[in-house]
């Protein structure tokens, strides 16, 4: 059985979901950035109790179809921001669309319906709090971030990272404070 998780972007979400199988007793055969599968089928008892265990962490289960392709549209778009050096440079409209077998042009509209701001805004919104994460952790020249990122150059990250934040990656750098939100605020 398939059951969707809002907000799961992380590793440490598939752990807290994973905990709280364990706690309920329920054999998952998986746990996967937004989704569950399970070995057999779950109750409405327990996806309840699921969900309040979850809920602590800013987690919740998804029902509505509505729901379940949004969460699947966030989650490729995570996963392309945050796995970007360990896949090659695809055009992320593509991808979204052979991984979840729609047109880009549907699940674009419909995103931006529900969301209220369009997959590219969000994309770029996820890559700013990737960039703010690598200049914080200071491992990274951006010359480094954005061949990570795979952006065309510096100075397009640059312009970016300048429009959404209003400072420059150098001077972000030199502020060293920690204005990164998570990824389920953006």
């Amino acid at each position: 059985m398939k059951i969707y998780v809002k907000n799961m972007a992380c590793e440490s979400c598939k752990i807290v979901v994973q905990e709280a199988l364990q706690e309920l007793e329920i054999d998952s055969a998986k746990v996967e950035l937004g989704e569950i599968i399970t070995k057999e089928d779950v109750s409405d008892s327990e996806k309840k109790k699921l969900n309040n265990i979850i809920q602590k962490a800013g987690l919740e289960l998804l029902e509505k179809k509505q729901g379940v392709l949004i969460e699947k549209i966030r989650t490729v778009a995570i996963e392309y921001v945050y796995k970007s050096d360990e896949r090659p440079n695809i055009k992320f409209s593509v991808l979204l669309a052979e991984k979840l077998n729609h047109s880009y042009t549907y699940l674009a509209n419909f995103f931006s319906e529900v969301e209220a701001t369009t997959i590219e805004q969000f994309v770029i919104s996820l890559k700013i709090e990737r960039i703010k994460e690598l200049i914080i952790f200071g491992e990274d020249t951006l010359s480094q971030i954005a061949d990570k990122l795979h952006y065309s150059s510096v100075s397009h990250l640059s312009s970016q990272f300048k429009k959404v934040t209003g400072l420059t990656p150098s001077h972000f750098r030199e502020l060293k404070e920690k204005r990164r939100i998570t990824i389920q605020n953006i």
